[in-house]
C-alpha cells in the first residue's frame, strides 16, 4: 500500500503543489518562496523520514502570510489524504526535541478534531525578514486541514530559531509515530470504532 497525496491549491495570492510520501526517506525538494520555511520544512521531513515535494508561489511582495498559512493547508490535506481512513495507524505520535538550549513538544491525535495548543514564546517579532508569528498561522492551517489535536509546547529556550527548528524537528518525529501502522490494530485505534 502506497501511502502518497499529490495536492495542488490555486488561489488569487497562493499557487501551491504538494507531492507527499509518507513512508519515504526524509528526501525534501522544497522551494516555497520563504527561504526560512523552506529550512523549517526540510528538517521537518528529515526527522520525519517523508519524502516532500513543495512548490509554492505567493504575493510575497506584499508579506509572507499568504504563502506560510496556504502551505500549513495544502500539507494537512495532503497528510490527511496519504492516510486516508486511518486504518492500521498508531493515531498518536510525540517528541521532545532539544535544540541547543531549547526545548520543544509536539505531542498529535490524528483523530479529525481538529485543536492546536500553541505555547511559544515570543522572544523577538523576526528571524531575518521571516515573521514569527507565521509559524502559528502555518500551524493552524496544517492542524485544522489534518484534522488532528495538536499540542506544541516550548519548556524553554532563548534563540527564536533553535525554538522554532526545535518544533518543527519535533513534528516530524511526531508524525512519523502517529502515521505508524502497527499490525495489532486491524481497523482505526478507537473503542468508538470510528474517528
Amino acid at each position: 500500500m502506497v501511502r502518497s497525496a499529490e495536492i495542488e491549491r490555486k488561489t488569487n495570492e497562493t499557487d501551491i503543489r504538494i507531492r507527499l510520501n509518507i513512508d519515504g526517506k526524509g528526501e525534501a525538494d522544497i522551494r516555497t518562496g520563504v527561504p526560512f520555511l523552506d529550512h523549517m520544512l526540510i528538517l521537518m521531513t528529515a526527522h520525519g523520514f517523508f519524502d516532500l515535494a513543495i512548490r509554492a508561489s505567493g504575493d510575497t511582495e506584499v508579506d509572507d502570510h499568504h504563502t506560510v498559512e496556504d502551505i500549513g493547508i495544502v500539507l494537512g490535506d495532503s497528510f490527511k489524504k496519504a492516510v486516508c481512513d486511518k486504518t492500521g495507524i498508531k493515531r498518536y505520535g510525540r517528541a521532545v526535541i532539544p535544540m541547543d538550549e531549547a526545548l520543544a513538544s509536539v505531542v498529535i491525535d490524528l483523530c479529525d478534531r481538529p485543536c492546536l495548543v500553541y505555547n511559544l514564546p515570543m522572544k523577538q517579532e523576526k528571524i531575518g525578514r521571516f515573521d514569527v508569528e507565521l509559524v502559528q498561522e502555518f500551524f493552524r492551517g496544517f492542524t485544522n486541514h489534518l484534522g488532528a489535536t495538536i499540542h506544541i509546547n516550548v519548556m524553554y529556550g532563548e534563540n527564536m530559531h533553535h525554538i522554532i527548528e526545535a518544533v518543527f524537528k519535533a513534528l516530524g518525529r511526531a508524525l512519523d509515530e502517529a502515521t505508524t501502522l502497527d499490525p495489532r490494530i486491524k481497523k482505526v485505534l478507537s473503542t468508538k470504532g470510528l474517528l
